[in-house]
């Protein structure tokens, strides 16, 4: 093989390899923005379910005060 066929081939080999590194890299780069999504998503749902918890709380909270009140009158 002459010097400028192996250049070529070599060329051609590191070509290749950046193609794949390019291709790694976009798929890498839609996981990532994949899984960002999905953490915001995350983290939506849970401070809506903090919500919804703090809310029951506080209505468990004033039923039993009722009831001790019911409970104090009777």
């Amino acid at each position: 093989m002459s010097a400028a066929q192996n250049t070529l081939a070599d060329l051609t080999e590191v070509s290749a390899r950046i193609d794949r590194l390019v291709e790694l890299c976009q798929r890498l780069s839609e996981e990532n923005r994949s899984l960002r999504q999905s953490q915001e998503q995350l983290a939506n749902e849970r401070a809506l379910l903090l919500q919804k918890n703090e809310q029951a709380r506080t209505r468990v909270e004033a039923m039993i005060a009722r009831l001790k009140s019911l409970e104090q009158n009777a």
